[in-house]
Formats: C-alpha cells, sequence, structure tokens
C-alpha cells in the first residue's frame, strides 16, 4: 500500500470520517497555538488518494490522532531512522559532537541467543557463539550484523592488554586485516592490536611475527607474560581490532600480580 492507502486504513479502522479528523486537528492547532497542524477536508483526502506528502506538522498531527508513532508515518514516506546508524559516517564530522542522530532508531538486529559453551570469564570469538539474531529495541549495535565484521569478548580473567583494554570489553574486529603490520609505533594506541585464535583459545594483544613464529605481545603493565607461538600451525591471526566497547569501572576487576615481562615464553 501507498502511504496515503496506510492513512485512509487506519482511519477507516479507527471509525473516523475526514470531517472529524478536520476537528480534531483545528483542537490540536489551537492547542499548539499554530495553524500548521491543522488539517482541511480537502488537504486530508489528497493525503490519501493523490499521494500529496504531508508537511511534518501535520504527520505529527495525524500520529496523534490515529495513535501510532510519528516515525512509523515518517518511514512510509521512505524516511528510515532505523537504517540511520548504518548511515551516519556518510562524512567525516571534525569536532566531537553528541550521536543526535541515533537517539530515534527504533530497531535494530542484536544476539538474541548464544551458544551454551559461552563462558563469561573467557575472550571469546562472539561470531562463532551467536545462535540467533533478533530484533530487539537497543541502539548502536546495528553494526553487529555486518558481514565484513565478527566481534569478541574479553573475558573477565583476561587481563592481557591491561589497561588499555579492560576485562568486560567487547572489540569490533576486521577480519579482512589479517596480516600482522610492521612499523614504528609513536604510541601504544597507534599500534594495532589483533585477535588471534590459539590451541588455548582466543587472545586480544599487539603481535609481531618472527620467522616461523608469532609473539603475543602483552601490554607492559599486564600481569600477563608474552609468549611465541608457532605460526600459522599453533596461532592464527583472526583480524585487527578497529573498535572496542569499554567499561571503565576499574575497581570491579582483580588484577592479578604481574608475571616478568623480560623474557620470551615459549610454547612450542
Amino acid at each position: 500500500m501507498t502511504a496515503g492507502q496506510r492513512l485512509r486504513v487506519i482511519r477507516e479502522r479507527l471509525g473516523l470520517t475526514i470531517r472529524e479528523v478536520e476537528g480534531a486537528t483545528i483542537q490540536l492547532a489551537r492547542i499548539k497555538n499554530s495553524d500548521e497542524f491543522a488539517i482541511n477536508l480537502s488537504r486530508l483526502s489528497d493525503f490519501e488518494t493523490k499521494g500529496v506528502v504531508p508537511s511534518v506538522f501535520r504527520i505529527y498531527s495525524l500520529a496523534i490522532i490515529y495513535k501510532i508513532d510519528f516515525l512509523e508515518i515518517v518511514s512510509w514516506y521512505g524516511i528510515d531512522f532505523d537504517e540511520s546508524s548504518g548511515l551516519r559516517n556518510l562524512i567525516p564530522i571534525p569536532k566531537t559532537h553528541k550521536a543526535e542522530l541515533l537517539q530515534h532508531v527504533s530497531k535494530l538486529n542484536v544476539p538474541v541467543r548464544l551458544e551454551p559453551i559461552f563462558e563469561i570469564n573467557k575472550t571469546s570469538n562472539l561470531g562463532r557463539l551467536i545462535e540467533r539474531w533478533g530484533v530487539v529495541p537497543l541502539a548502536f549495535l546495528q553494526q553487529l550484523a555486518d558481514a565484513k565484521f565478527t566481534y569478541g569478548y574479553i573475558g573477565e580473567e583476561d587481563f592481557t592488554m591491561y589497561p588499555l583494554i579492560m576485562p568486560g570489553s567487547f572489540i569490533q574486529i576486521d577480519e579482512s586485516k589479517d596480516k600482522v603490520r610492521k612499523g614504528r609505533w609513536r604510541s601504544e594506541r597507534e599500534r594495532p592490536l589483533y585477535f588471534v585464535e590459539s590451541r588455548e583459545g582466543f587472545t586480544c594483544c599487539w603481535c609481531e611475527i618472527v620467522g616461523r613464529q608469532i609473539v603475543l605481545q602483552s601490554h607492559p603493565l599486564s600481569p600477563v607474560p608474552v609468549r611465541t607461538l608457532r605460526h600459522p600451525q599453533d596461532a592464527e591471526v583472526v583480524g585487527q581490532v578497529i573498535g572496542v566497547a569499554m567499561n571503565l569501572n576499574q575497581s570491579a576487576h582483580a588484577v592479578p600480580v604481574p608475571e616478568e615481562h623480560s623474557e620470551l615464553t615459549s610454547d612450542g
């Protein structure tokens, strides 16, 4: 159905005549102290039968009278706020700002069921643990459904990159960037982080390829020692970490006593 046909169906389903809708919008216009909210008989007929697009004021009036969501009516005219999170990067914004655009997102695809083997204390690949996706009214998670990326969860007992990345964080991984880059990094935040799968599980860390081995470099302040593993036999890079969602409440974590980092430990 067209948007106009939808409006007519809803009006008739509610048992309202065009004249009754007109009278209600006039009352609303008086309350709002603006004639923009009023809809006369002929204009309402144009909306329903001729494809005329109402102004935002009149869409608001119809939403109030028909008791339906304003954004639902807007979506009938091709403006879908549920896709706004995926379109927010059309142009780079130079200054820090509030993400006002996403405040009205109503439906997003998010994981609604995880595999029973999910353990909160271990770092995991969420892409493999998600059993089913569903539509849930949450914001900022639309990109979880993007097949280009996978998502990891830093276990509650994983202090590999502490305090740069806290246990309990969620990370976004670009699987197309599965080669360890070499370079001189000006800061720890500039140095690429990688999500690595080994026989012992998953690790989020800095990496370096040395011959046929991969060095899994933990943060200098972390209690977790550096490890070297055979590559790719014993450890494989899933991808580069490109995003982090992190709880900054450090008091929630009991940090183990650091071990010596000066020597590399080899598992083979």
